[in-house]
């Protein structure tokens, strides 16, 4: 069960629903567009496979460690004004993550990791979901802290080139989430107020930077791990993209 061993011990995906004081979901008012992180559209166990062959027996604990120091590096970079785009701290943070592990990696051992990561696959319920949103009428976007390329290669792949209005990497504005800036270009980008933007995260972190910054948030929690203490409550967290969608359309 590599998938779902890799999703918990990451923390970085709750079954449950958020719900109001009379035990009803939330519902949107208003929302006319859905901005998605990546990994809340693509499998973000994709690069299990590789790591199970490349580090037999010890691909889970690189994969935690790898990406923990990814999300820093990201983080570390937009605060210190040295930004740096996605493959390149995902290499970085890796040959780190590695040897914090007792682990030595070749370069081609890198390599083969860093572009396994980057190879975005959709996961099962992705693209059913997209199309009954779509057929909606709601407006759709990517909004990441990967690379534009990845993100058009993953849907074209996907075949959900279409689907979406807008593909918005953080390279634009040289500032990884959760800074404002990432998030504000979604509001850019639809020229819609923020509350009229839904954004669906991956990460609890990015649950509250959104939510912070003023879109009403979804949680697509399919690791059920458990909620960050910053403050901030999605309206809905699901484990599966179906509830989310229900509740976007409720509306509509």
């Amino acid at each position: 069960m590599h998938r779902r061993e890799f999703l918990s011990a990451t923390g970085s995906l709750v079954a449950m629903s958020a719900v109001d004081g009379w035990g009803l979901i939330t519902r949107p008012a208003g929302i006319r567009a859905v901005a998605f992180d990546g990994f809340a559209i693509f499998d973000a166990t994709a690069v299990v496979p590789t790591a199970d062959s490349l580090v037999p027996g010890r691909w889970r604990e690189l994969l935690t460690a790898w990406r923990s120091r990814h999300f820093e590096y990201q983080w570390l970079r937009t605060l210190g004004g040295k930004y740096a785009d996605f493959q390149r701290t995902a290499d970085d943070s890796l040959g780190v993550a590695a040897k914090a592990i007792g682990l030595e990696l070749s370069a081609a051992t890198r390599e083969r990791l860093v572009l396994a990561q980057a190879d975005l696959r959709p996961w099962n319920d992705t693209i059913a979901a997209v199309r009954e949103l779509r057929a909606s009428g709601l407006r759709l976007a990517l909004l990441s802290n990967m690379t534009e390329r990845m993100l058009t290669d993953g849907l074209q792949r996907a075949g959900l080139a279409d689907s979406f209005e807008h593909v918005l990497s953080t390279d634009r504005v040289r500032a990884a989430k959760p800074a404002r800036e990432a998030y504000a270009m979604g509001e850019s980008a639809f020229g819609l107020r923020r509350d009229e933007i839904a954004f669906v995260a991956f990460a609890g972190w990015d649950v509250a930077g959104a939510t912070w910054f003023g879109y009403p948030t979804a949680w697509m929690n399919r690791g059920n791990a458990a909620p960050e203490q910053l403050g901030t409550t999605p309206r809905i967290t699901a484990s599966e993209l179906s509830p989310i969608v229900r509740w976007l359309t409720s509306n509509r």
